[in-house]
């Protein structure tokens, strides 16, 4: 099998640390089966500490024990925060990042920011080498619609997030911005050109809205198509995402610390026993995840950045 070099030489493992989000958005996937009514290993420093141990020792570069150094080459880990919503626990986050900074690990965070105040930017900007934050309309009745406000109606702002942005950009001047936007039956009309480049992030990623959960805002492929063209302005800055792309081509770890997978045609997830309890290289073994897929994804990545 080929090799190929990850993207900045970086291999990116998520972590959803938590199933709890202050917002409600219809199609989100971040819905896992629980097991023996567990707290979630945020809550627990020494499991989550475990974990990060395994993983930093599983994904070292050049582990020849982990099947994923046959097709990829990587330099340096990143642990990327997902939820839910990880900035309802800024505590938990603060400390596990960190944690993960202390074994090795760049850190990353995937936020809707509506808890992202300049208190928490100030702890947290120089601790991070990418923010993501998902922004999916710049309509306060679409975001409404698709779930995208809190139980006061409380909905992100465009210029107070534009001020914390620009925060941490001055705390931390190598701090990358990227915005994700899921594509749904909700959203597929708008055009996003101008908020984003108000916000100008380092990288826009469009994703299909992916039916795991539930086919409610499902959309076709002529409609995603047609918000790719929509934005055509900001190709240099684009990265899309179809849903065979996300198929079986993430490392991705619930909040009870199992790999999680999601299946083509297969509703809900496949899951591992938890890394902290059985080890990362066991736990591997156990769940679905193509080498092929995932070292794909990634060369196309490259190609698109390189275009």
């Amino acid at each position: 099998m080929t090799r190929h070099s990850a993207p900045d030489n970086e291999l990116v493992i998520n972590w959803h640390i938590t199933e709890a989000c202050n917002y409600r958005c219809r199609y989100c996937y971040a819905k896992w089966d629980k097991a023996s009514n567990r707290r979630e290993l945020i809550h627990d420093q020494s499991r989550s500490t475990k974990l990060l141990e395994e993983l930093a020792a599983f994904f070292r570069p050049g582990n020849s024990r982990n099947p994923l150094n046959q097709a990829l080459d990587w330099k340096s880990l990143r642990l990327n925060l997902a939820g839910g919503e990880p900035l309802l626990y800024r505590r938990e986050v603060l400390r596990i990042a960190n944690e993960a900074r202390r074994l090795g690990f760049a850190v990353s965070i995937i936020t809707n920011a509506s808890r992202l105040d300049h208190d928490l930017m100030g702890e947290l900007a120089g601790l991070l080498s990418v923010l993501g934050i998902s922004i999916d309309s710049a309509d306060a009745l679409r975001n409404q619609q698709i779930g995208r406000e809190d139980r006061h109606r409380h909905r992100l702002e465009p210029t107070a997030l534009t001020r914390v942005i620009a925060l941490g950009r001055q705390l931390n001047p190598a701090l990358r911005l990227k915005i994700n936007t899921v594509v749904n039956a909700l959203n597929l009309s708008d055009d996003l050109s101008s908020v984003i480049r108000s916000i100008s992030p380092d990288k826009w990623k469009i994703l299909r809205v992916l039916p795991v959960i539930s086919n409610e805002l499902a959309v076709t492929d002529r409609e995603f198509s047609a918000f790719l063209d929509r934005h055509q302005s900001l190709r240099a800055i684009i990265s899309a995402e179809d849903n065979r792309d996300m198929v079986e081509s993430y490392i991705m770890i619930d909040p009870l610390g199992r790999f999680f997978q999601n299946t083509a045609g297969q509703r809900g997830y496949h899951y591992s026993r938890p890394v902290d309890e059985i080890g990362a290289a066991r736990a591997f073994r156990e769940w679905r995840f193509s080498v092929g897929a995932y070292a794909s994804r990634y060369l196309r990545t490259q190609l698109e950045a390189q275009a």
